[in-house]
């Protein structure tokens, strides 16, 4: 049987977005990292969004929504507000002075981004844990010329290192206390990790953690 390596997956080039949507109340946003044009004439792009997400379920319900198209000077505290916490309990933009509001009516980002889309939503298909939509461009700027921030671009050079320690644990000292994800950093405060346990930040499995002993 052929063998999928899953490091290979992560080879991908995939860019980087914040997707803004509105859940009829409030602005919402959460980080991407599958965004592509599909055509020219129309202009029409694609995302996919993980069902889990609030914003998966606000776009259903909309139809509209902005991706910003996050640049090489994006921070960390970018990722930490859109991607680390849920729409539904938290409100994202609360305090978040570098936005601004284009025709639709829905905010993108002014910092940390190099270009802005707006799109309709003409086509969407349920793919299990995540949900495609395929959209027409309604209004797109050019924000600066900072190249896009690639998927290994953020894992090399915005994402914090973890602490390294050259002190390897004894056979007395290796007790697991817990699993770190090795996609965002969240940690699951247990000795035990189940098989299909899901990270409640990045979505990714189990596979993708690490031990912590103490």
């Amino acid at each position: 049987m052929s063998q999928i390596e899953k490091s290979a997956m992560h080879k991908f080039s995939y860019g980087l977005f914040a997707l803004f949507t509105h859940d009829g109340n409030r602005d919402n946003a959460c980080i991407i990292n599958t965004g592509v044009q599909m055509t020219d004439d129309p202009k029409r792009i694609s995302i996919c969004v993980n069902q889990s997400n609030y914003s998966c379920e606000t776009l259903k319900k909309t139809g509209v929504f902005n991706l910003s198209i996050l640049s090489e000077d994006a921070k960390f505290d970018i990722f930490k507000r859109f991607g680390f916490a849920s729409g539904r309990d938290v409100d994202k933009l609360d305090g978040l002075d570098t936005v601004a509001t284009s025709d639709n009516g829905l905010k993108y980002l002014t910092e940390g981004t190099n270009a802005f889309i707006s799109a309709k939503v003409v086509f969407s298909a349920d793919f299990g844990t995540h949900t495609l939509f395929v959209a027409e461009v309604t209004e797109a700027k050019v924000l600066s010329t900072t190249p896009s921030a690639t998927y290994a671009y953020y894992f090399e050079n915005i994402k914090p290192k973890a602490p390294k320690s050259d002190d390897k644990p004894t056979a007395e000292e290796k007790k697991i206390v817990g699993w770190r994800c090795k996609i965002c950093g969240y940690v699951h405060e247990s000795p035990d990790l189940p098989d299909d346990f899901t990270c409640p930040w990045c979505k990714h499995p189990a596979d993708d953690f690490e031990p912590i002993y103490g």
